[in-house]
């Protein structure tokens, strides 16, 4: 009996059929996710570069135009002057330079002494290294202000009153607690076996900790160094109890200077003197900041 050969119709043609659908259906999504991503990030770029931008125009504002027209209005006339007077009658240049002296010093001794208490804590093996690091820990919970008074009197008994000290040891001991911690945690990741290695070879302590365990947390100091040093900066609680001497005033408490005897402030060199403090720290953080990456990239483990 002759039967006629008809064409079975298979599943498989069925999802051919159906996958330009589904692929464009995928597309679409993946469009609309991306849509939603950028309009999420433009709205993102926008909150934290518009106040950047309003207070750059702001320093260019004269005082009268800053009080008679609305904040939100462009500069009648363009004040390019108010920086000038920023620098030498508003005295920034002193203030940068006390500031670089108090944070520059005080930088390098939490770096140098937290990566060494971090080295110790975690590669050394000794009786007590534990609680050390909890005392360390606890360091982290005391308030600034309940160590104020205590260290007034503390310096003005030594004498170190009227000079940087005071700034430079209390950004010191204020630093270290955070800066142990997150040395000491950093080195929990390096291999143990390289110090036993350099044991082995007959490298001592000192030279392990120069030669192997400092050029292997380098990463962790640039992102320690980069915390702690706008930390520092930015500090006016500090600075302001501790410098009584008007040449010895940091930038942020130097910025109190623009307000007259009779609250009258100056509001064109005041946004002037901001936008020099915060453009330049925003430079040395974004080249920091990919210094950082590159670090943290090159030393990366290929498997």
């Amino acid at each position: 009996m002759a039967t006629i050969d008809t064409p079975v119709k298979s599943s498989v043609g069925r999802r051919d059929r159906g996958t330009p659908g589904a692929a464009a259906g995928t597309r679409g999504r993946r469009t609309g996710s991306r849509l939603w991503v950028k309009a999420v990030v433009g709205l993102l770029l926008v909150v934290e570069i518009y106040p950047l931008v309003w207070m750059f125009l702001t320093s260019l504002k004269s005082n009268d135009d800053y009080l008679n027209n609305s904040t939100w209005s462009l500069p009648t006339t363009w004040e390019w002057g108010n920086y000038a007077e920023a620098w030498t009658t508003g005295n920034i240049g002193l203030y940068l330079q006390n500031s670089l002296l108090a944070v520059v010093p005080a930088l390098a001794l939490i770096l140098l002494l937290g990566t060494a208490a971090g080295f110790a804590l975690q590669v050394m093996v000794w009786k007590g290294r534990s609680l050390t690091l909890l005392v360390f820990l606890a360091g982290m919970m005391v308030p600034p202000q309940m160590i104020l008074l205590p260290l007034f009197t503390v310096y003005f008994q030594t004498g170190l009153s009227g000079t940087l000290w005071p700034l430079i040891l209390t950004y010191t001991g204020t630093g270290l607690p955070l800066t142990v911690f997150m040395m000491a945690t950093y080195y929990r990741t390096v291999p143990r076996e390289l110090f036993e290695a350099a044991t082995i070879d007959g490298a001592g302590i000192l030279r392990a900790f120069w030669t192997i365990s400092v050029p292997m947390v380098r990463n962790a100091l640039l992102t320690v160094g980069l915390v702690q040093f706008f930390f520092i900066w930015n500090d006016l609680l500090i600075a302001l109890t501790f410098t009584n001497d008007q040449d010895l005033r940091t930038i942020q408490v130097g910025l109190l200077n623009f307000t007259g005897d009779f609250g009258a402030t100056r509001y064109g060199p005041l946004f002037a003197a901001i936008c020099i403090n915060v453009f330049g720290t925003l430079l040395i953080y974004l080249f920091l900041n990919q210094k950082v990456m590159k670090g943290l990239t090159s030393g990366a483990v290929k498997g």
